[in-house]
């Protein structure tokens, strides 16, 4: 297993000799714990996969410096680094059976025939493959193929790190939950260190004990589940995880006072400093409810659930979202909202302001 870590690690593409380098990945300085299971979330072009390179070495940093186990390997070979890579594609060769394939690492290690037997049959026992053992990989399901190319990376005994570059993409959603529950599995059993790249929030939140999201080259919080949902360090986590993602208004700071369209406001954390800026509070539907002390809106949208409903309402222009629980009636005539005072949060630019 191994720790990773980062020390003011960038990286930009080459540009035109005209222009400025283009980062794709800004300043980052992190550390991965040896034997976490941890998820990059974000969009497209946020720079998941770019981070991912990196650590395994395809790409080499425009700056800072990467660590395994505190050995630096910035410049050291993917060959040297010990890790194995589980692409969104699955790399399977079809012509050869499930048990050749998952051999195909260890025989090119020159392994002994006995351990690659012995080897092979636990890693499939693990990923329920050993009734395939002697079938061709080409008959195989989509979720089949991924599982060889994760044997393939977990049947070295040598690996440290097993990393996942949106592996599910091409997977139908039943076979997914099915595939991701064996992941979060094996990572119970054997404790290796593994990074998932996603942009599904459910993928990443299902799977990873911690998640980084990131934005624009740029990490933006890293937390437990619970902790991205309940504590958003930034609009974008509030709106990228959950759904429906958080409500962000417009807001006002006058004498420390929050203040929505000039309804006065109870938050998080008191805010006693002038702030400059676009100020916004963001407040997660779940802790939004109808009262009737509270603001006015227009409903503009009942979506029935089963459990719950969402409510989508109005209020001068500004579209907010409220989850209701299926017991709880929504009023008929003039119904008004109020906001969780202790789930409430000030952001500044677009970050949190504690």
């Amino acid at each position: 297993m191994a720790k990773i870590e980062f020390k003011n690690v960038r990286h930009a593409y080459p540009a035109p000799s005209d222009q400025a380098p283009v980062y794709a990945l800004e300043q980052v300085d992190q550390v991965w714990e040896d034997g976490g299971a941890y998820a990059l979330l974000g969009p497209s072009g946020c720079g998941k996969t770019t981070l991912l390179n990196i650590i395994s070495g395809l790409l080499t940093p425009s700056e800072g410096a990467v660590y395994f186990d505190d050995e630096e390997v910035t410049h050291l070979p993917t060959t040297e680094r010990h890790i194995a890579q589980v692409f969104q594609f699955p790399v399977v060769y079809d012509t050869m059976t499930v048990y050749d394939n998952l051999a195909f690492p260890l025989r090119n290690r020159q392994v002994p025939e006995d351990q690659v037997r012995k080897r092979v049959e636990a890693i499939a026992e693990m990923l329920d493959l050993t009734n395939s053992l002697k079938n061709r990989a080409s008959g195989l399901t989509a979720d089949g193929k991924q599982k060889i190319s994760l044997g393939r990376g977990l049947v070295r005994p040598d690996v440290k790190i097993i990393m996942f570059d949106e592996p599910l993409t091409v997977i139908d959603p039943h076979l997914k939950w099915l595939l991701r529950s064996k992941l979060k599995e094996l990572h119970q059993q054997l404790g290796v260190t593994m990074i998932y790249v996603t942009h599904d929030q459910t993928e990443a939140l299902t799977f990873a004990d911690k998640v980084l999201v990131m934005l624009e080259g740029t990490i933006v919080q890293v937390g437990t589940p619970v902790e991205l949902f309940m504590e958003p360090n930034h609009t974008f986590v509030g709106h990228f995880i959950g759904s429906p993602g958080m409500n962000v208004l417009p807001c006002e700071v006058k004498n420390g006072q929050v203040s929505y369209r000039s309804h006065l406001l109870e938050t998080a954390h008191s805010h006693k400093q002038e702030m400059e800026g676009k100020l916004e509070i963001g407040v997660r539907p779940e802790f939004v409810r109808f009262d009737d002390a509270g603001i006015p809106v227009s409903i503009e949208r009942i979506e029935d659930l089963g459990r719950f409903k969402i409510a989508t309402v109005a209020h001068e222009g500004d579209v907010i979202k409220l989850l209701v629980p299926d017991e709880v009636k929504i009023p008929e005539n003039s119904p008004k909202i109020m906001f969780d005072p202790e789930r409430t949060h000030l952001y500044c630019n677009n970050w949190v302001v504690k």
